[in-house]
């Protein structure tokens, strides 16, 4: 199912994050028009061209329901472990395949086993830039799906694993 989208919604490409759609341009391409949608990620700003017939291949998609909010609210509570304990390598392709997914729910997984795991140990650099996406990609969908502040998100996610805002803070 092909889903359009119009300038000025919100759409989430995968392991981007929430994007606003700003234009629909066509451009030619091998001398066939082709019509492109034309993305500014709202975390970095960054401009993206997706041609408009491959947005669902490419993964974009809505903005998860309010619904939908709460499942990932619940991912993030609940005791499973996404990707056991194996040599690092093998987790961080794991997890980076689960960022990739654009599955706000697989997502959840990283940020919740990730968090955990800081817990244990100090994370290494790496981890912790896995942590600081899977953290941005929730935080900016999880706010506009339940129309509040992400800064409101944020102090909930952290309240859920015991953290306050200062313990957990890392540089913008």
């Amino acid at each position: 199912m092909e889903i359009t989208f119009k300038i000025g919604d919100k759409a989430v490409y995968p392991a981007h994050g929430v994007a606003e759609v700003t234009g629909i341009e066509n451009r030619d391409i091998a001398g066939k028009p082709k019509a492109f949608y034309i993305l500014k990620l709202v975390d970095s700003g960054m401009r993206l061209m997706i041609p408009t017939d491959g947005a669902a291949r490419a993964g974009l998609r809505t903005v998860i329901s309010k619904k939908d909010a709460e499942k990932v609210l619940q991912i993030l509570k609940s005791d499973e472990v996404a990707v056991d304990a194996q040599p690092w390598n093998r987790r961080y392709r794991e997890y980076m395949d689960m960022l990739k997914s654009g599955s706000p729910f697989e997502v959840a997984k990283v940020l919740r086993d990730l968090y955990r795991l800081k817990g244990d140990k100090d994370l290494s650099f790496g981890e912790r830039r896995l942590l600081d996406t899977a953290r941005s990609l929730l935080v900016t969908e999880l706010a506009l799906a339940r129309k509040i502040k992400e800064d409101k998100v944020e102090k909930e996610i952290l309240a859920i694993f015991g953290l306050t805002s200062t313990a957990a803070a890392t540089p913008a």
